[in-house]
């Protein structure tokens, strides 16, 4: 278990490295800079040229990013362009609002898709039907389209729950969970509508598996059978689909974060790429990718236990 963490914690290096080359090269193509940001439309071409200077935006391309990894070298991800904030301390402000809104996301999809996977692989007929209908309508449905919904039905027609904003958890626990909630069901519908789907299918490979069909043979009680032996065999292809998930919803985190007035990363990357301010980009972009790496890392120790084969 140990080698396999010392060789994901090595690979992770040239990863960061390769990530954070691309993302410093692709903001660069975006229109405007931070000094026109900063001054506005009615600065005249030299104050946009002096400020340009001063936050060094007219060095070549390949020399910005060697200054931005040699501050990264010494600890830190540098000073936003246009507030001159720290980038290390303001993403470390959001961060708990975007894991807070992934995790949650991920846990309940988890749940949820694990049982109508089940339900729909050991109940068959009309069950099965409706819940193979409920999952292929999830993914069907993109996160903003539902956030929008649940916005206009359960905020402003019903006032359930708010409609944006964001309560830290250290005010107002409630609070925090009420503010949470639509952004979750937002985009845990179409992620549990993946789960569901892989677990149907894995739970009927492994119903369907000839020693299976010996331990129903031989008087083994159903339940025994079903979860110590079937769901076991299925758990891999569980644990794989649900780290994809985690994977694809920090993208959908940054329109759903928009959405509802979140201020996590998501929300940060969009309004620093408008701006292009590119040491916040960068920031958050590393963070992304070292929560990427993590959850692969952790997908990995999950298959040493669920599938003691992968050990050897």
């Amino acid at each position: 278990m140990i080698r396999v963490v010392i060789r994901r914690l090595l690979i992770s290096i040239p990863v960061l490295l390769v990530v954070s080359i691309l993302t410093f090269v692709l903001v660069s193509f975006l229109p405007g800079n931070a000094a026109q940001s900063l001054l506005g439309e009615t600065a005249t071409p030299a104050t946009i040229a002096k400020l340009r200077v001063q936050l060094r935006l007219n060095e070549p391309l390949y020399l910005s990013y060697w200054h931005w990894l040699t501050t990264l070298f010494h600890g830190s991800l540098g000073n936003s362009l246009l507030n001159g904030q720290s980038v290390t301390s303001t993403l470390n402000q959001r961060i708990p609002v975007t894991l807070a809104l992934v995790t949650g996301t991920t846990v309940v999809a988890a749940v949820i898709g694990i049982l109508l996977g089940m339900v729909g692989a050991l109940r068959g007929g009309v069950v099965a039907r409706v819940t193979d209908f409920l999952t292929f309508t999830g993914l069907a449905m993109p996160s903003f389209f539902v956030g929008l919904g649940l916005v206009a039905l359960l905020a402003n027609k019903w006032h359930v729950f708010p409609p944006n904003g964001y309560v830290s958890p250290t005010q107002s626990l409630g609070g925090w969970a009420r503010a949470l909630v639509l952004p979750i069901i937002a985009m845990a519908l179409s992620a549990l509508s993946s789960i569901a789907t892989q677990t149907r299918d894995a739970m009927l490979d492994a119903m369907g598996r000839d020693y299976v069909r010996v331990q129903f043979a031989n008087g083994f009680s159903r339940r025994s059978i079903i979860f110590k032996h079937a769901l076991r065999n299925a758990t891999p292809s569980i644990i794989t689909v649900i780290g994809l998930v985690f994977v694809s919803l920090l993208s959908a985190a940054v329109v759903v974060e928009s959405i509802f007035s979140l201020p996590g990363l998501g929300q940060q990357v969009v309004s620093s790429a408008t701006y292009h301010d590119i040491p916040v980009v960068q920031g958050v972009v590393l963070y992304f990718t070292i929560m990427v790496l993590l959850v692969n890392l952790i997908i990995d120790l999950a298959y040493l236990w669920a599938d003691p084969r992968v050990r050897v």
